[in-house]
């Protein structure tokens, strides 16, 4: 049996914005969800960089990871989450070992 692909993002937030990227970040969790994200995804942040944030959650498919971004509500959300950012890296992983 397969194991479901994972999406990880790299969030570098601006100075003084990690808040209100928090608060987007949900908004677009919530949306993803409604969209085949598998289990809640989770929003990590560095302890020693403050304005460094990691986020991660399973999926159904790959397809449905690819619908997901392709999306019109997608891009939307996406240009919203770069008005408090930095930069991102988006990746879509699979389970190479699990135990």
């Amino acid at each position: 049996m397969a194991k479901p692909p994972y999406t990880h993002t790299t969030w570098q937030v601006k100075i003084g914005r990690e808040e209100e990227f928090v608060e987007r970040w949900r908004e677009w969790a919530e949306w993803s969800r409604e969209q085949g994200l598998d289990a809640p995804a989770l929003l990590l942040r560095d302890l020693e960089n403050p304005q460094a944030f990691v986020s991660f959650g399973p999926w159904e498919s790959v397809a449905a990871v690819r619908s997901w971004r392709g999306r019109p509500g997608y891009q939307e959300r996406v240009a919203r989450m770069l008005e408090v950012l930095e930069s991102f890296e988006p990746r879509t992983l699979e389970v190479v070992v699990s135990r």
